[in-house]
Parts: C-alpha cells; structure tokens; sequence
C-alpha cells in the first residue's frame, strides 16, 4: 500500500527542512519514499543551451535525460492543464510512502508546519485533511501536535499512519 502524505504550511515555515530531515529516517527503515513537489510556474529542472533545452525548445513534448546514475523525464504541457493529483501520483514508479509539498488542494492526510513568526494562521481548522500540526509551539487543538524539530517523531507518525493503512 502507498500513503500519500503532505507537508502543508505558509512560507517560511520550515516544511522544506522538515522533510529533508524526515526522509532519511523513513528510508533508513526500509521504505521507498517518493516526494511530489509542486513548483511555481515558471521552473525548470533544464539549463539553457544543453542539448535537452534545446531540443524542448524546438517543439519536443517530452525528453527523456539518462545516465548510469539517474533519468529524468521532462514532459511539455505546451497549452495543456497541469495533470491533476491523481494522475501525477500514477506516474511516480511504486513505493510506500509519496510526500507531498505544495498541492495544498490534494484530498491526502496532511501534516501543517507552522511556527509563529510567519505571523500566519494556523490552517488546520479550514482543511479537514490535515491530521496533525508540526511546531514549536504548545498548541491546544483536537489533533496531535508534533515537534517540528523532531524529525524522527514525526517519521514515527507517518510510519503509523502507513501501519493503520496497511490493516484497514
């Protein structure tokens, strides 16, 4: 069984961070993670003047880089819709656990990052996917409140999460 489980949280708030340092405890116990990442519009993972940029700027849709160490497919929407969750998560090769960064609207279990100094509001009591809260704060809330500090916890929780989903 995959879980799906995102990073939520304002800018600033150390979701980056969070997950970086969440990944290698979840790998180190065995499981594939994969991580979904939305980017501003405008990214691009291609340098201008390598042969890949170019041939994408002549009017490829999609070029496939490969090396002994890694590949990477990167595909044109030219006038196209970004594809929707479910169907990026149908792209990614199988694994245990995709985290999921910045697609604030995927019906997946959250984990909202917040710390007080963004000066933002907390966002779980207007998203009824986020499960838990990451912080550095004390919070009174209905849900489990993480310490975003505590890497290790927080891999617990998903760990968890994957448990309940591998019984149900």
């Amino acid at each position: 069984m995959t879980l799906a489980i995102g990073f939520a949280g304002w800018s600033g708030s150390g979701k980056t961070t969070l997950i970086e340092n969440v990944i290698p405890r979840l790998a180190a116990g065995g499981l594939r993670v994969s991580l979904i990442k939305q980017a501003r519009e405008d990214f691009d993972v291609d340098q201008p003047g390598k042969d890949s940029h170019r041939h994408r700027q002549a009017g490829a849709r999609e070029v496939l880089v490969t090396s002994s160490r890694r590949w990477v497919l990167m595909h044109e929407l030219r006038d196209a819709d970004e594809p929707p969750f479910e169907e990026q998560l149908e792209r990614l090769s199988p694994c245990d656990v995709v985290i999921v960064e910045g697609v604030r609207d995927a019906p997946i279990p959250k984990i909202e990052v917040w710390r007080p100094e963004t000066g933002k509001p907390l966002r779980h009591a207007a998203d009824p996917y986020i499960v838990a809260i990451a912080t550095d704060v004390p919070l009174d809330t209905h849900i489990p409140v993480l310490d975003v500090n505590n890497a290790e916890a927080v891999a617990r929780f998903i760990r968890a999460r994957l448990s309940l989903l591998a019984e149900g």
